[in-house]
């Protein structure tokens, strides 16, 4: 069975959807966490139904594009329990727009969030983890950064960045003990795919070999796996959690 008992982790974008979810599950194996949110009050919900459950959380307002701010969430979780030992880089943020609509703030927005704030946040871990020589860090990219999504120039060229920043990263931090993965999320249920139109959700569907929508969870389940020790020789690797689409 794997276990994540007294490991710390930290989780960002945790307050609603695929983050909260991850959040839940780490520590449902037993992981302390900080549930780190643009959204304070977001954050609190998803910690304190942590703690109701019988598990450690503390909240972080934290703005992954603010480099003080990325480093302050960090030095909360060594503060407050003690050590860090798992980054899940989720926070993430979409303005679609077909690209000769798109403004330059749109694809400036996402690719700070996605692009900068998963450097900011990782490059802060990284002080931490190298003085301890040990940590796992979980980068949450999307499919669409491997086959591209129409109206997404700047989200699928953001999530394809995280790709290499997971490589590069990972041969940086390998010889401290320290991983670096990444999770390609497909067709997940969560608030907007819901919104998207039902003849549409069913053509995506279709396209899934194992014929479902994803769930948070899945997500979630990689997560824990690359977080744990099951997965101490896994570095530099992209996981595809798609149901098979676009294998």
């Amino acid at each position: 069975m794997i276990t994540l008992k007294d490991k710390v982790a930290v989780v960002t974008g945790a307050g609603k959807g695929i983050g909260r979810e991850i959040a839940i599950f780490l520590a449902q194996h037993g992981a302390k966490v900080v549930v780190a949110d643009l959204n304070l009050e977001s954050a609190e919900t998803t910690a304190a139904d942590i703690r109701a459950a019988g598990s450690q959380a503390i909240a972080c307002r934290t703005d992954v594009t603010n480099k003080e701010s990325a480093r302050s969430l960090i030095q909360t979780a060594v503060d407050y329990f003690g050590d860090l030992d798992i980054l899940v880089n989720n926070a993430g943020i979409t303005r679609d727009a077909m690209m000769h609509k798109m403004t330059e703030e749109e694809f400036d927005q996402v690719i700070d969030v996605h692009m900068k704030g998963t450097f900011l946040c990782m490059q802060a871990a990284a002080i931490h983890m190298r003085q301890q020589k040990k940590g796992k860090i979980v980068n949450i990219s999307s499919i669409g950064g491997k086959v591209g999504n129409i109206g997404q120039v700047n989200y699928s060229g953001a999530k394809a960045g995280i790709v290499g920043m997971t490589k590069a990263a990972a041969k940086e931090l390998a010889r401290y003990g320290v991983t670096v993965n990444a999770i390609q999320p497909g067709f997940i249920d969560t608030d907007m795919t819901r919104a998207i139109p039902e003849h549409i959700r069913q053509e995506k569907i279709a396209g899934i070999p194992l014929g479902r929508v994803g769930q948070p969870l899945d997500i979630a389940k990689a997560v824990v796996f690359l977080s744990s020790d099951y997965a101490d020789y896994i570095t530099g690797c992209i996981i595809e959690v798609t149901g098979g689409r676009f294998m």
